[in-house]
């Protein structure tokens, strides 16, 4: 029986400090990050700022168009300056993802 119980403590400690991996830093409560996604011509500045965003509800369902083509669209940018990702999430039960083009 002490074998049992050590056996499924060792086992509930490993599962516990081993998490998945991600490409962003994730908060268990709460998540409110800006991330960096490419830079594009840097020799001149930008004027305009296209966002496009999706969101999910409770993991189980995501809607929306978060690409670069829809932010581009949604202030008619033409040439890309750089491209920043931002993501906002309340517990895993409500998330934004936006994607954030600047760019002329």
């Amino acid at each position: 029986m002490k074998k049992i119980l050590t056996f499924g403590i060792t086992l509930l400690v490993v599962v516990l400090l081993t998490g998945c991996a991600s490409t962003y830093p994730v908060g268990l409560a709460y998540t409110n990050l800006r991330l960096p996604v490419t830079v594009g011509d840097t020799t001149s500045g930008y004027t305009k700022i296209g966002v496009a965003e999706s969101h999910s509800i409770l993991s189980l369902i995501a809607v929306g168009d978060s690409s670069v083509t829809a932010a581009c669209a949604n202030d008619n940018i033409k040439k890309i300056h750089h491209i920043d990702w931002e993501v906002e999430s309340f517990f895993g039960l409500w998330s934004t993802y936006k994607t954030v083009v600047y760019g002329e």
